[in-house]
């Protein structure tokens, strides 16, 4: 017997059982399929306290392909140009920095990883502005693009507390070239517009001979699948100047950034 270990105490197992462990710290208890309704709420609750302590009041969300490089193929250097462009326009014009009023609009918000994401959060970083990158956990790690603000960058484990996100601050939804994601998260905007579950959030299409070869739109209301008037739910535009004029003409408010010109 080793006379130089301290006794054990009479409460060693109670003090060792997962049951004694302060619930907020037990991991184990946490990721229990039955505390799924609190993992929800905790995602939700992260982002919402960091954006209130930003100022954040409503957002750009710029969707596209994360595959897209600014040296790839075809046309893949125009649109991430155009993207990187439109998130520079949005953050100067839109009222991304902090004015009298302590307030921030039209944030550009993505889904932080890279491509079209990546070129957005960009622009916005030419621009001098803050913007928000809404990760998600991916099979193959997706990582953070090194361009949307270090305190506005999430990670989310639910795609619906994410979606949720992109959507609640949303003035706006600018959509360019993408696939299964993009086209997901566009037809979820949509279908929040066709329903009134949303407020009038403009959307715009960047690329008008992409979406027209990719989505048959008028197949749908040809069959009656749509109404005439779900097809004035968006617009096209060419470009990030075309773009933006788009979200101005549908009631974006345009507010010069500080130090500059009125618009």
């Amino acid at each position: 017997m080793n006379d130089s270990l301290p006794p054990a105490k009479a409460n060693a197992a109670q003090l060792a059982s997962p049951s004694y462990r302060l619930a907020a710290l037990d991991p184990d208890f946490l990721l229990n399929p039955s505390m799924r309704g609190v993992r929800f709420l905790l995602e939700f609750a992260k982002a919402d306290e960091a954006l209130r302590s930003w100022q954040v009041r409503s957002t750009i969300v710029v969707f596209g392909s994360a595959r897209v490089r600014e040296d790839g193929p075809g046309r893949h250097p125009f649109w991430y140009s155009e993207a990187r462009a439109f998130g520079r326009i949005a953050s100067e014009r839109g009222g991304a920095f902090l004015g009298r009023s302590g307030i921030r609009d039209n944030v550009i918000a993505t889904g932080g990883g890279p491509g079209i994401m990546e070129a957005a959060n960009r622009g916005a970083g030419d621009a001098g502005a803050p913007s928000i990158g809404f990760n998600i956990m991916l099979p193959h790690e997706q990582e953070p693009n090194a361009y949307s603000t270090p305190e506005l960058t999430f990670r989310f484990h639910y795609f619906a507390i994410r979606k949720m996100h992109l959507a609640m601050r949303a003035n706006a939804l600018v959509v360019f070239p993408g696939g299964f994601g993009t086209l997901d998260e566009l037809f979820e905007l949509l279908t929040l517009r066709q329903t009134d579950k949303v407020q009038k959030v403009p959307i715009v299409l960047v690329d008008e001979g992409y979406w027209r070869s990719v989505v048959n739109l008028d197949a749908l209301l040809e069959a009656g699948m749509i109404a005439p008037a779900d097809l004035e739910l968006f617009r096209v535009a060419a470009d990030a100047e075309s773009a933006w004029t788009c979200l101005v003409k549908q009631g974006l408010e345009e507010v010069a950034a500080p130090g500059g010109k009125a618009v």
